[in-house]
């Protein structure tokens, strides 16, 4: 089963609502999902795995396929985290000095990934 794409216009939408601090929960997912979407197009791969619970996950990065078990190269954030750094609000290394960010593995460092242009 394909992976349902998340259509630009709703996905700016979306992240206008979590600018505007009136994102209610699907907007913020929604979000948080078409950003996911956008690092995807930008660095396919599967070598680091990209979590922000309980909202999505994907694999990117080109490198060594992972298929079995917790994977060598895992980024985990939450959603308020990952809006904010794929948007260029703050930069990934503030993001993991202050904890914000769970990053683990050789392939773990986004900084050169974003900030994202939606």
């Amino acid at each position: 089963m394909p992976t349902r794409r998340i259509d630009t216009a709703d996905g700016r939408a979306a992240l206008a609502a979590v600018d505007a601090g009136t994102a209610a929960r699907p907007q913020t997912a929604m979000a948080v999902r078409y950003l996911l979407q956008l690092l995807d197009e930008k660095a396919p791969g599967n070598s680091v795995e990209v979590r922000v619970p309980p909202f999505g996950a994907v694999q990117v990065v080109q490198g060594p396929r992972h298929t079995r078990g917790t994977p060598p190269n895992v980024v985990e954030m939450d959603a308020a985290t990952w809006i904010v750094l794929a948007t260029g609000a703050e930069s990934w290394s503030d993001a993991v000095a202050a904890g914000r960010v769970s990053a683990s593995g050789v392939r773990a460092d986004l900084s050169d990934l974003l900030p994202l242009r939606p």
